[in-house]
């Protein structure tokens, strides 16, 4: 045996329970999102938070720690397991959710989603909780139209920001391998304790080589420490039914188990039970990560995204093509961030104006006009927006591209020929000589100030997308005329 009882290895740290709760239908789910989403009050500024990056790091570290414990005890012919069967299967579908998360996940992902303000998961985003809850009450398994009817349940009491609507994929795939982290735990823990009561039942049934005098010593190590469920269950299963000379540890086994309020027979029966819904859980998450790797969540934000729901008043919004849509979405996301309207009011407003343009020319009766074209400008000043003075500056340049790129090529040449000639100034060089260096220097270092300046403006700024379709070639509904 060893120094330190085994028991005490496995039972000394707390395990975290599984995410994991009473189990609802869709209706009652559809009920417990709009009561989420009246008791989760988010912060009053979008903030830093609690970053999710170091949590799903570790996890990662963790599963990959349990899948090669798994791996061993499989190349050792030990018995494991349905669930850890369906981890080492799988394990390959986990890390693909890995790496998905890793390359989707970067540090600066929710710095604008809000936060909440209250709970356990303080600090972390709303959208995370909303995910938490879905995982929660549906025991892990993933169903599109079932997820489509919580959040828009959800958003029956509490709008979702555009960006929140597109971190619903990122926010599953963090939940599920969270779950899977505490389920692998606990997976190899039961083994571990599994391993150690049959060392224990070897030393009393005399298997281990040493005397069976030593049997009383063996079960002291085992005094101090709670039995934990899966070591009690396989010391009775290994010592049931057994010679005679183990009766007194049998004994013992009844007494320290009556002391914990239980008797064998129901360790034995809670043990089943619990191996049954870990498998269940296990196959759960494994399959919801192959479900969600294969889900179009374009056409899934779409279909719950309330901005959307707003846009499509205008006749041809639904006919432009999806990358078109998505930088009106960016625009509403972008002027509710800089104003003190919710993106829903800008939507609702940018709708109106359009409708209520006299011009029927395709242009300013189009929502685009000012969200992307030209009237951006004054409807940023409709709505009180705030421009940034890195964008104010960047909208000066390209006002005046021509100007602006000769002066900035000018202003590159002369921070590259400046050096070299200072150089040869405080070297003795006359001004005649300084002369023509600067003429021999200058087109090289224009040339080279000319390809340093084509990156500063198309660096910065973003090209205009057009849209697909030709607005101008839809029809639209005539409009009633105005007095």
């Amino acid at each position: 045996m060893s120094s330190s009882p085994p028991s005490l290895e496995f039972a000394s740290k707390p395990l975290e329970a599984p995410i994991r709760a009473e189990l609802f239908g869709v209706e009652r789910l559809e009920q417990h999102a709009e009561s989420l989403a009246a008791a989760q009050p988010v912060l009053g500024k979008s903030g830093r938070g609690r970053s999710l990056l170091p949590r799903v790091q570790d996890n990662g570290r963790v599963l990959r720690e349990g899948y090669r414990e798994i791996a061993k005890a499989i190349r050792e012919e030990r018995a494991i397991t349905p669930a850890a069967e369906w981890l080492v299967d799988n394990f390959h579908i986990v890390d693909e959710q890995l790496r998905e998360i890793r390359d989707d996940l970067p540090k600066g992902f929710y710095r604008e989603l809000p936060k909440l303000a209250e709970g356990p998961l303080l600090g972390y985003p709303r959208v995370y909780g909303i995910a938490w809850a879905f995982v929660a009450h549906t025991d892990s398994r993933f169903d599109p139209d079932t997820l489509r009817r919580f959040v828009q349940a959800y958003q029956r009491v509490q709008p979702l920001t555009v960006g929140e609507l597109w971190a619903v994929a990122i926010t599953l795939r963090v939940v599920l391998v969270e779950n899977l982290r505490r389920l692998t735990e606990s997976i190899v823990r039961a083994r571990a304790a599994r391993q150690a009561a049959d060392a224990l039942a070897d030393e009393l049934l005399g298997l281990s080589g040493r005397p069976l005098e030593g049997a009383a010593w063996a079960l002291q190590e085992f005094e101090d420490a709670p039995l934990v469920t899966a070591f009690a269950v396989q010391l009775v299963q290994r010592l049931r039914d057994q010679d005679p000379a183990v009766t007194p540890a049998l004994l013992w086994l009844n007494e320290r188990l009556a002391d914990q309020g239980t008797t064998p027979d129901d360790m034995v029966r809670v043990e089943h039970q619990r191996q049954a819904a870990m498998n269940v859980t296990v196959r759960n998450v494994i399959m919801s990560m192959g479900l969600m790797s294969a889900l179009d969540w374009t056409e899934f934000f779409e279909s719950v995204s309330l901005i959307d729901g707003v846009l499509q008043a205008d006749p041809g919004y639904a006919a432009m093509d999806f990358a078109t849509r998505d930088s009106y979405r960016h625009a509403i996301e972008e002027l509710a961030r800089g104003s003190r309207r919710s993106e829903l009011e800008v939507a609702r407003e940018v709708i109106a104006r359009a409708a209520s343009s006299d011009l029927h020319d395709g242009r300013q009766d189009d929502p685009g006009f000012y969200l992307v074209g030209d009237g951006r400008r004054a409807f940023e000043v409709a709505l009180g927006f705030r421009t940034p003075l890195a964008r104010r500056l960047l909208r000066a340049y390209v006002a005046g591209a021509k100007p602006g790129y000769l002066g900035t090529i000018t202003v590159f040449t002369f921070a590259i020929l400046t050096p070299p000639l200072l150089a040869a100034w405080t070297s003795g060089a006359g001004a005649a000589t300084l002369l023509v260096l600067g003429l021999v220097a200058a087109f090289p270092a224009s040339r080279t100030a000319m390809s340093a300046s084509r990156f500063f403006p198309t660096g910065r700024t973003r090209p205009r997308r057009a849209c697909r379709a030709t607005r101008r070639s839809w029809p639209r509904p005539a409009r009633e005329s105005r007095a």
